[in-house]
């Protein structure tokens, strides 16, 4: 039970769990938690598909998905066709009519002695399974090498993380860390298939190696293991000011650790290649609907959350940084997710993984209202429209579960959309209107913010 059955109460908000003011919420979750783990100890699987216009309870039940490796979907109405279409997907086969999905599998992780398994991140419950390689501390799902994940599909991701255990044993010149990943399921085919891959690294020195390990960083990754952490911190009863706090002190301890900069002058610091992305990504994320949840109802949280701990880092990344593309009679650009971008000659594509939206400038939309793409002199305009569209639907083509399609322009009800994710560099307050500049997230001035 979720919900009273008088009426005059509504179902919890965010704002009843921040209070504790849930009368059956931690019953429910217990209940389904316990659930959870009795249906994952058989094997089995549990998809929730939830479609109303109100809350179902989702948040109650999310431990079914989550700890059995099932689908959540959420929509509006069964009988939309964005639901059937989904729900089709389910079923996809590959090219030998197979299923696109597998069961039972099991993830072993196996390491050298200078290492630790802290926990794991994903669509998994605990296999039991412990050894001299298990770290103290416990991420996530920790305190074992081996996880149990009674489904998957092509998109699941783990994620898994270690310990240094001999800081000082681990920096032999020349030495390797060595990590086995061991991977054991059911293919729909009814076969069993084992999947083993090695990974062997070369130790630095934490002092003295800097710069090899800078070369080793890979931002794209480290950005998700961050939304994953800071997810976890968030579900964990940790306040929401206190995860998005965390944040920014790791991500000021990256830039006093890799960042060039000289004392005092905060013009003067830089990053290496491979790390000027990763500030824009928490920049993001702290805007994101992973860490803030106005309007947002709990179970629609619990969705969003729920894909960023399963889908592949790219799809990950576009949930915490969507996608802007500008098409114009210049051609196809990716541009900055800012309001500088919104220009009345340009048709903006949005991707923001769940939401796949195009947006005409004023420009566009006064030319399509009065019919030019009807005429063949304007051939290249009516074109230029196409492009976007054609585009959105690959994108569409290749998602689970598939995104909500929308077409908008300027001035639009639904452009509420695109200006609710870019960054509000250009106001009636600013420099473009008589004011002065918002600075802009995507250089280094986040970093300053947080640093200085």
């Amino acid at each position: 039970m979720v919900v009273d059955d008088d009426l005059r109460k509504p179902i919890r908000s965010h704002h009843d769990i921040e209070k504790d003011n849930c009368q059956y919420m931690k019953k429910a979750i217990k209940f389904y938690e316990g659930l959870a783990k009795r249906v994952s100890d058989n094997g089995h699987i549990v998809d929730l598909y939830a479609c109303a216009l109100d809350q179902v309870g989702l948040h109650e039940m999310k431990y079914c998905a989550n700890f059995t490796g099932g689908h959540m979907v959420l929509g509006d109405s069964f009988n939309s066709s964005l639901f059937r279409s989904t729900f089709q997907r389910v079923f996809a086969r590959d090219e030998k009519n197979n299923l696109e999905m597998a069961f039972n599998a099991t993830l072993e992780v196996k390491t050298s002695r200078e290492l630790k398994i802290a926990g794991a991140l994903g669509p998994c419950v605990s296999a039991h399974e412990k050894g001299p390689n298990v770290a103290e501390m416990e991420i996530g799902i920790g305190n074992t090498t081996k996880w149990k994940l009674c489904g998957l599909i092509p998109n699941t991701t783990m994620s898994i993380f270690f310990e240094v255990a001999n800081q000082q044993g681990s920096d032999v010149p020349g030495g390797r860390g060595h990590v086995q990943f061991i991977t054991r399921y059911q293919h729909s085919s009814g076969q069993t298939r084992i999947r083993v891959t090695t990974v062997a690294r070369n130790w630095a020195d934490a002092q003295t190696g800097q710069h090899s390990i800078a070369l080793g960083f890979d931002q794209e990754a480290a950005a998700v293991l961050m939304a994953r952490l800071a997810v976890h911190r968030s579900e964990t009863d940790q306040d929401g000011t206190d995860v998005l706090r965390w944040v920014d002190r790791m991500l000021i301890r990256l830039c006093q650790k890799f960042g060039d900069f000289s004392p005092n002058d905060p013009n003067s610091y830089r990053f290496q290649d491979n790390f000027t992305m990763y500030p824009q990504f928490m920049f993001h994320l702290r805007r994101s609907q992973f860490l803030q949840v106005f309007n947002n109802s709990p179970d629609e949280t619990s969705f969003y959350r729920c894909m960023l701990n399963r889908e592949s880092v790219s799809e990950c990344l576009t949930m915490i940084q969507p996608v802007l593309y500008s098409y114009s009679f210049n051609g196809l650009e990716a541009v900055m997710l800012d309001t500088s971008s919104i220009q009345p000659d340009r048709i903006l594509l949005l991707d923001t993984f769940f939401l796949v939206l195009i947006f005409l400038g004023e420009t566009m939309t006064a030319w399509r209202k009065q019919g030019y793409q009807d005429q063949e002199e304007y051939a290249s305009f009516k074109e230029l429209l196409q492009v976007p569209v054609d585009d959105a639907q690959d994108i569409i083509a290749n998602r689970f579960p598939i995104p909500r399609y929308v077409e908008t322009e300027q001035g639009g009800s639904q452009a509420r959309f695109l200006l609710s994710k870019v960054n509000p560099s250009q106001t009636h307050n600013n420099a473009m209107y008589g004011g002065s500049a918002i600075p802009d997230p995507n250089s280094t001035v986040f970093i300053l913010f947080v640093f200085w």
